[in-house]
């Protein structure tokens, strides 16, 4: 069996998925990818940016799994200027978010302001107030949970406005513009998930 591997820039608004309600916006529109090619895990419908796509069932199970603890970066404006404490608090691992209908404690992560990326502006525009400032912050987490950034943010007092995951492990979003998909060889995908 051949295998394959692509890395897309998910646009705002499409589901990380195949099928879906006549209305949803798709990533089988996006690209003509085989039919035994699936995401590995997910960006949710309100987010943007990197996603790994395989019909490698060994790989997708390895970095699912969550004592694997490879690494997911995002960029993420916020709503406010963010304060060095909303900073500390996110690299803490001391957040609790709720998680199917559970609390869940999460991890320490790796959080630092950074100056707003060079990247496309977002299709619809985030709502733009003008009394209210924004940030962006780079954030790794080692998890996934649902809306997991979001609801960290929150928690910090920051709500998220736009959210980009940046890179997966080692690999990059890089220039990769919204929508398009790009294919990569199996050795520069084991190099980095080894």
């Amino acid at each position: 069996m051949s295998y394959h591997y692509y890395l897309l820039h998910k646009p705002f608004g499409y589901l990380s998925q195949f099928t879906g309600e006549p209305d949803d916006l798709l990533l089988g529109s996006l690209y003509p990818f085989p039919k035994d090619v699936y995401s590995v895990g997910r960006l949710d419908k309100d987010s943007e940016g990197l996603l790994l796509l395989t019909n490698d069932n060994r790989l997708k199970t390895r970095l699912l799994n969550p004592r694997s603890l490879h690494t997911k970066t995002y960029w993420v404006q916020v709503e406010g200027d963010i304060t060095n404490d909303a900073i500390s608090l996110l690299e803490s691992g001391n957040i609790t978010i709720s998680h199917n209908g559970k609390l869940h404690l999460v991890d320490p992560a790796i959080c630092k302001k950074i100056n707003a990326p060079d990247i496309p502006e977002r299709v619809p525009p985030i709502r733009f107030r003008a009394e209210i400032p924004t940030s962006w912050i780079e954030l790794t987490i080692t998890e996934g949970k649902n809306r997991q950034v979001r609801k960290m943010t929150a928690a910090a007092g920051f709500p998220t406005l736009r959210l980009i995951r940046s890179a997966i492990g080692k690999i990059q979003l890089g220039e990769l513009a919204p929508g398009k998909v790009i294919e990569i060889a199996e050795d520069k995908v084991t190099a980095v998930f080894k």
